[in-house]
């Protein structure tokens, strides 16, 4: 046994080191996510042992979770909406108490993290594909993640999705295996998936304990430590009892062979990825066995810190019995990055681009540190040094009693309680009221947010998910810090395309403001709901990721907003691109704008985008900027920012149109233009836009952002009904990549009817240890399962559960139309037995045949539910 622990018998903390160091916070902000179709009973390890939290034993199964409290998630068990809560870990009040009791020993000299109280904030994600929008804008804020498995299910199809987002943000992960106490659990198999299906070298930290080795879990050996504990009595996981390594071969000799078993191949796997555990390796003798407990965590932590982090550290338990729970938080807090140990986040500034810490430490060309740089003809010039505070709203949501909540991540400085806050992404200026520490549903009103923690701002009234917020000094309501800094812009959260939409109609013209206002609040906490509006026939559609998700929206809108209105059947969201391209269209504007006149002009040429002709961006060019929306490409061509060169003078933009501003306008009207078609109303895709502004034609005195925003929209509708005067728009409908697990035995039926039934288009079958998947996981190693260490399961060798999974699950890649991939799942389960699974995406929109669209035009209707 490690000499620097003290182990007895413990209550709720699994470990405590007593640091001789003054205590340190560290905030840890970490997401749980979750497999497909089962985001609670993974979550439950924190759901269910929340210290420092809600002071009640929440269970899922019973709709209790404090992290779920929509009536939507209670009622239907699954998590809709990501919520975040802080606690404390270990508890602040047991530390001081096993501390006075045990004091500390006088061997000790290194600290323990998970000695020290931190403070944690938790993000609770949604485990089903429909929200998978609400997981990417989780990640966007998050310093690290433990990925929880279904012991029984094993890797499953939404959970590779999910853990490949998570590398792209390079999120430092653990993983817990969780529902080990269920019948068919097989915690070996489940190590094998991680390498070849998550394609990442599992350090198996700690192995189940199966009680006579029959199938009863009763807790977990640790192969960092050399010691098992077993969880017995009360089901809070309250009485620990912990064994070393000399008492297991007294008592259970199988099991204590098998944790030395384990801690060889842990320190193996740890010496190929860590120099320092190879010099340790050798310090010790090469003895596996006498290598501190202490110096593996560390080793461990290296490994997850890195890069491209190769090496997870798996640990296992059974949350409904709170078994493993405790050593898995410890495992949060000594594994896990403090934001302070975390690349800053990426920014830009007029053009220029670059991380947090450049801006911060004068990096950026034209924006100094401190006003002693600067001449006194430039004082307006902005400065880092009044910078007070950054901050991301990466979530919005609509409290019946709070009013609109705006969830934000401080990336430097901090936000205090009625600051000026200023929105770089809208332009505008407000009051922060109050903060807030959200603890799910439940608040604790604080007087700032702090550089690393995420927070609430209540009362904001414009905020959106993706805004920039900034605290500068000397800002006002009216006006906000001088340039170049009010263009400070954090890296964007991404917003999928949606796939089906739905029609609402108010049940009368009293209630249709009410729906309206309603709708918009929907669309500020989802921006993955699309909301338009058919000039034609004035019905309004509301699009989204999902059938489900439309019908939580629908429920939402109808139950706890009480709108009165009637929602049209839930359809797949079609887009129509034009045949040809348009010549130049040329709109002059002449209009009363809020009372004022206004006047602008603009010419717009569209064309169609093929999907493999895609020129390359000429970023140096000052008189193009580009934008990718969706699957079209807007060009606007435009006058260069000079204002110096003389040969420039009919370039200019007028002092009350910065370059930014008529931007920013054109994109907007051109945003507009696109949502709805020339022929069937379905929005626009696959289309080159061509913007031309100039100054001396197309810009007047009386020209506004509005005005210019109002005549691209027309000039661009112009453009697209031109470019349909001889034939009409070609329908497209979207294609999915579709990934498909199934048994082997029910390979050639499941590829028949996808290619045959469906329409589809296999691309690769591949078993599960392929080395030749491509797609998201292309770049990540490839792990040969044959050199993984993993403990046997029970009834391995006889005809149980696990050998019921021998039938070697192999993985279809399909490309197939959305519109024959609806209500699959049921299909699917059919044809295997039940044992099928499968995760989608979009992969993008393809022409339809005539016949095919002429089907697609009947179909489509306004019947109503």
């Amino acid at each position: 046994m490690d000499t620097l622990m003290h182990i007895s018998t413990l209550h709720h903390d699994s470990l405590q080191l007593y640091p001789i160091q003054p205590p340190m916070y560290t905030l840890v902000p970490i997401p749980f996510l979750a497999s497909y179709f089962s985001s609670h009973c993974p979550n439950t390890p924190l759901k269910r042992f929340m210290v420092s939290a809600p002071n009640h034993y929440s269970d899922v199964d019973e709709g209790s979770t404090v992290t779920d409290f929509l009536p939507a998630e209670r009622a239907r068990g699954i998590t809709i909406q990501s919520a975040a809560i802080t606690f404390h870990w270990p508890p602040i009040n047991q530390q001081l108490a096993q501390s006075s009791d045990q004091g500390i020993p006088e061997s000790f000299d290194v600290t323990l993290r998970s000695s020290i109280s931190h403070n944690i904030n938790l993000i609770d994600t949604p485990g089903h594909a429909d929200f998978t929008f609400e997981v990417l804008r989780s990640l966007r804020v998050l310093d690290g993640a433990v990925c929880i498995l279904d012991g029984v299910a094993g890797v499953e199809a939404q959970t590779e999705k999910v853990w490949n987002q998570a590398a792209q943000y390079q999120i430092p992960t653990i993983i817990y295996v969780n529902k080990l106490d269920r019948v068919g659990a097989a915690f070996s198999r489940t190590v094998k998936e991680i390498g070849s299906r998550l394609h990442s070298w599992p350090a198996v930290c700690h192995i189940p304990w199966w009680k006579g080795g029959n199938g009863d879990f009763i807790g977990v050996g640790d192969a960092v430590y050399l010691r098992g504990m077993l969880w017995q009595g009360a089901i809070d996981g309250s009485s620990i009892q912990v064994f070393d390594i000399k008492e297991l071969e007294s008592n259970d000799k199988i099991f204590a062979d098998e944790i030395k078993k384990a801690r060889v191949a842990l320190v193996e796997l740890l010496s190929e990825h860590d120099d320092i555990m190879v010099e340790l390796f050798l310090e010790h003798d090469e003895d596996h066995l006498a290598i501190p407990g202490l110096q593996i965590v560390e080793s461990l932590r290296r490994v997850v810190l890195q890069a491209n982090q190769s090496v997870v550290p798996v640990f296992a338990g059974a949350s409904f019995r709170n078994i493993g729970v405790q050593p898995l938080l410890d495992a949060v807090v000594d594994l896990l990055p403090s934001p302070l140990e975390r690349p800053k986040p990426e920014v830009s500034l007029e053009g220029q681009t670059g991380d947090l810490e450049k801006l911060l430490t004068g990096g950026f060309e034209g924006v100094p540190l401190s006003v002693q740089q600067i001449g006194k003809k430039d004082k307006a010039l902005a400065t880092i040094d009044n910078l007070q505070g950054c901050a991301l709203a990466f979530k919005v949501v609509n409290d019946p009693k709070r009013g609109v909540l705006v969830y934000v991540r401080v990336y430097s400085g901090s936000l205090d309680k009625g600051s000026i806050l200023f929105n770089t992404n809208l332009k505008s200026s407000e009051r922060a009221p109050r903060l807030l520490k959200m603890y799910a549903s439940d608040a604790v009103e604080v007087d700032s947010i702090q550089n690393g923690q995420i927070g609430v701002i209540t009362g904001l009234k414009y905020a959106r998910t993706g805004d920039t917020l900034i605290s500068y000094k000397g800002t006002t309501v009216k006006s906000g810090p001088p340039a170049p800094l009010n263009s400070l812009q954090l890296r964007p959260i991404h917003v999928p395309p949606p796939v089906f939409f739905t029609s609402i109609e108010p049940n009368s013209l009293n209630e249709q403001k009410h729906v309206l206002d309603t709708l918009q609040l929907l669309l500020r906490e989802d921006p993955s709901l699309h909301l338009s509006i058919d000039e034609e026939s004035g019905q309004t559609h509301l699009a989204g990721m999902g059938d489900l998700h439309l019908e939580i929206a629908r429920d939402r809108l109808l139950d706890d907003f009480k709108a009165k209105a009637r929602i049209g059947k839930i359809e797949i969201g079609y887009r129509e691109t034009i045949p040809t391209a348009s010549p130049p269209v040329t709109e002059q504007l002449e209009a009363t704008i809020a009372g004022k006149p206004a006047k602008a002009g603009i010419t717009a040429v569209v064309s169609p985008a093929e999907d493999d002709i895609d020129p390359p961006q000429d970023t140096t060019d000052p008189y193009k900027t580009r934008y990718e929306m969706d699957s079209n490409i807007l060009t606007i061509h435009h006058p260069s920012l000079s204002h110096t060169d003389p040969s420039e003078s009919n370039s200019i933009l007028p002092p009350h149109l910065p370059l930014s501003t008529v931007l920013s306008a054109l994109h907007a009207g051109a945003s507009a233009a696109l949502a709805r078609g020339p022929s069937n109303g379905f929005p626009m895709a696959s289309t080159r836009i061509d913007i031309h502004l100039d100054p001396v034609s197309h810009i007047y005195p009386e020209t506004t952002p509005v005005a210019l925003s109002r005549v691209t929209r027309q000039a661009i509708q112009s453009a697209c009904r031109s470019a349909c005067s001889n034939q009409p728009a070609i329908l497209m409908e979207p294609i999915m990549l579709a990934t498909i697990f199934v048994n082997e035995s029910s390979l050639g039926s499941v590829v028949q009817d996808i290619s045959s039934s469906r329409g589809g288009q296999v691309l690769s079958l591949d078993g599960s240890d392929s080395h030749t998947r491509g797609g998201d996981d292309s770049d990540r190693p490839r792990v040969d399962t044959a050199q993984l260490y993993t403990p046997p399961d029970p009834f391995q060798n006889s005809s149980g559960s696990v050998e019921s999974n021998s039938d070697g699950q192999r993985q279809i890649t399909a490309r197939v139309p959305l519109k024959e991939m609806v209500g699959y799942l049921n299909h699917l389960r059919s044809l295997t037995g039940g044992r099928g699974t499968f995760v989608m995406s979009v992969d993008g929109f393809e022409r339809m045949s005539a016949q095919r669209q002429r089907e697609v035009l009947d179909h489509l209707h306004g019947d109503f539910m």
